[in-house]
């Protein structure tokens, strides 16, 4: 968890500077899951493959979004890959904390844009608004002592 939380916040760091996110960092992040599913116990059948259909299906949702310029394709691979770590029951939770970050983030870079007049087009670092979505899901699934959301 420690190490995910690491490479999200370097993602995060990666896109704020130069708005992308290499594809070294992301595949990482998707290969570290599998060690990590081997030490939470999810069983190899049936809940690896749930877990990364799930995974790969939320990656082809943000890939149409990708194929329509709303997204980039770092942002996508990354959105991808921390969903494999993310259990199943969060995953609309992380969802909507991943659009309401990115929500807020974009107002920000509005504002920005308004005091800051550019000729270059606006970029949103989205891989923020994933990081911290990211981070909260693991916060509420492995920290929280409440468990109130994504309790089974």
């Amino acid at each position: 968890m420690a190490l995910l939380a690491a490479l999200m916040i370097a993602a995060a760091i990666s896109d704020l500077r130069s708005r992308t996110i290499s594809n070294g960092l992301n595949a990482a992040i998707a290969l570290l899951a599998i060690p990590f599913w081997i030490a939470t116990g999810l069983s190899a059948w049936p809940e690896v493959p749930i877990q990364f259909g799930a995974a790969f299906g939320v990656f082809l949702l943000f890939a149409g979004l990708f194929a329509i310029g709303a997204m980039g394709g770092g942002d996508v691979k990354m959105i991808g890959a921390v969903m494999l770590w993310i259990p199943l029951p969060l995953f609309v939770p992380t969802l909507t904390v991943m659009a309401i970050a990115g929500g807020l983030l974009s107002g920000a870079m509005l504002v920005h844009i308004k005091m800051r007049p550019s000729e270059k087009p606006v970029e949103v670092p989205y891989g923020v608004a994933i990081a911290a979505a990211g981070l909260w899901a693991l916060h509420q699934h492995y920290l929280n002592q409440f468990q109130s959301i994504g309790s089974t």
